[in-house]
């Protein structure tokens, strides 16, 4: 994240040092009770499955990475901290010459960061002479082969971490018939180590084995930073569209994972390695061009996506149909209208004119600035009549306006008036139905839905109590109704990361519920 754990240690080139650190690494994986199993599927390879019942919000698994490296397509990063470097000023490394925020940096010497043994290959290589500081952006492609490398000199300073990355999956096979895929990875990582870096001991193979682990298995963590890290038992929860829990990282990278909705014994851990809010289509072209499978999970698998109709545009022919795709797991389908009375000629769409239809109004939504709220409700009037109001497009913007009104300039929470207050109120609601489908549970969004949700309450309470409009049933009703989500919200967010803006809008939800606790004493008493 955008905090490091700790100070960096002295730079000294002495053997001690660089034995510490490889000691240091040790002692940060250790083994705990386990909930969790793991089995064998042809299907789904390795896998976990609960040893026993677990609760919402429960912790299944909490551990620090093997590795942390800058993801592909990052901008200039610090080696050490990660900060972005394209929109401040930095230094280079004194050592190895490559950027860095300062020289006073957290990261140097972090065993998560830019540590001596790569800072000395670095050095020893001379890599620095292919970095082009008068044009920082072309650094970005350099800093592909970082993470690779970082699992590669484990190789020496860390064989037991080093081998259990080897027993990830990698799929290579599938891989090298993927030609963006594999040359991009030989020009930026393969060459740039071998052939520019003069680094022979590792084999073209190794290196690739090893691009193909970190794409397969890493986690995007960090916040504000484009970073990736590779855990030693998070990477063997299945894939599913409707995933059973969620994870978030802290600032020194654990990562934990924690039950989102109640699994049951024998019931395996699911992660969703696709974004959930996207449509079937959508996801699946990511898993496939990505993780490299093809997912059949029940929501794909459904041309509803389980009622949730992320994937569904409103028929234009008739007034009452719904266009669904004839079959979801066949990416060149074709997509018709459900309306079967006579209200409906009948409608079908090809999956061709479906895509361009997607991109031409995909690319209208991209054009619109990120806080504009006019715009935004602008674009949910104009395509009314053409996406289901529950599509993923449709739901991307509801759930920004479920923020931005009562956060923005012009609309602060203060200032809105009772229609607005109401308009945010039914956009929370309507985010919520869908999230109760698509990613259930105790899950960071719906706790941050539930904090916005409870404000334009408040807001329209605080008013219509101050007029003495409320009957004392109703004042009852309506404080406990955002008591229920203060609380619901209050609980979520407890687990995030306190530094994060979920985790302050956390505690803002338990100073709230205290405010609201008082008054319920308060009312209780006449």
């Amino acid at each position: 994240m955008n905090a490091r754990k700790k100070k960096g240690k002295s730079r000294s080139r002495s053997k001690s040092t660089v034995s510490d650190i490889v000691e240091n690494r040790d002692e940060y994986f250790g083994g705990g009770i386990e909930k969790y199993s793991v089995k064998i599927s042809k299907l789904m390879g390795r896998y976990m499955v609960a040893n026993v019942d677990l609760r919402p919000g429960e912790v299944i698994l909490s551990e620090l990475p093997i590795v942390v490296g800058p993801c592909t397509g990052c901008k200039v990063q610090c080696l050490g901290c990660y900060k972005n470097l394209e929109e401040r000023t930095f230094t280079k490394c004194k050592q190895c010459g490559w950027p860095l925020c300062s020289q006073k940096c957290k990261g140097i010497g972090s065993i998560f960061g830019h540590t001596e043994t790569e800072c000395f290959i670095l050095k020893q290589t001379n890599s620095a002479r292919f970095l082009n500081y008068k044009n920082v952006s072309t650094i970005r492609t350099h800093l592909h082969a970082i993470a690779p490398l970082r699992c590669l000199l484990l190789k020496t300073t860390s064989p037991d971490q080093y081998n259990l990355i080897l027993n990830m999956e990698h799929h290579n096979p599938l891989r090298q018939n993927i030609p963006e895929v594999w040359n991009t990875n030989q020009i930026n990582v393969v060459d740039r180590i071998i052939k520019d870096w003069g680094l022979k001991e590792y084999s073209e193979e190794e290196i690739h084995t090893v691009c193909g682990i970190l794409e397969v298995n890493c986690f995007e963590i960090g916040h504000d930073v484009n970073v990736r890290g590779l855990y030693p038992k998070a990477f063997l929860m299945a894939h599913d569209c409707v995933p059973n829990t969620n994870h978030n990282d802290e600032e020194n990278y654990e990562l934990t994972v924690r039950a989102s909705t109640k699994i049951f014994q024998g019931q395996a851990i699911t992660l969703s390695y696709a974004y959930t809010l996207q449509s079937t289509l959508k996801r699946r072209e990511h898993l496939l061009n990505n993780k490299f499978f093809e997912c059949f999970c029940k929501r794909c698998s459904d041309p509803t996506e389980l009622g949730s109709y992320s994937s569904a545009l409103l028929c234009p022919k008739c007034t009452t149909g719904i266009v669904l795709c004839d079959n979801p797991l066949h990416a060149e389908s074709t997509w018709s209208c459900t309306e079967l009375s006579k209200k409906c000629p009948g409608y079908t769409i090809t999956a061709k004119s479906m895509k361009l239809l997607l991109d031409r109004i995909t690319e209208e939504v991209d054009g619109i600035d990120c806080n504009d709220v006019a715009t935004m409700e602008y674009f949910l009037s104009k395509y009314r009549n053409v996406l289901h109001p529950k599509h993923y497009i449709n739901f991307g913007i509801k759930v920004s306006l479920s923020q931005l009104y009562g956060k923005t300039k012009g609309f602060l929470i203060q200032e809105l008036n009772e229609d607005q207050l109401e308009r945010k109120i039914e956009i929370c609601r309507e985010v919520l139905e869908v999230l109760d489908v698509i990613e259930p549970g105790f899950t960071r969004i719906r706790g941050v839905t539930l904090y916005e949700l409870h404000a334009p309450l408040m807001i329209l309470f605080t008013r219509q109590a101050a007029e003495k409009n409320l009957s004392k049933s109703e004042f009852k009703r309506r404080l406990r109704e955002i008591f229920n989500y203060l609380k619901e919200a209050s609980v979520i967010l407890q687990f995030e990361p306190k530094s994060s803006a979920e985790g302050k809008m956390g505690q803002a939800a338990r100073e709230a519920l205290k405010q609201v606790e008082e008054w319920q004493k308060i009312i209780g008493k006449f």
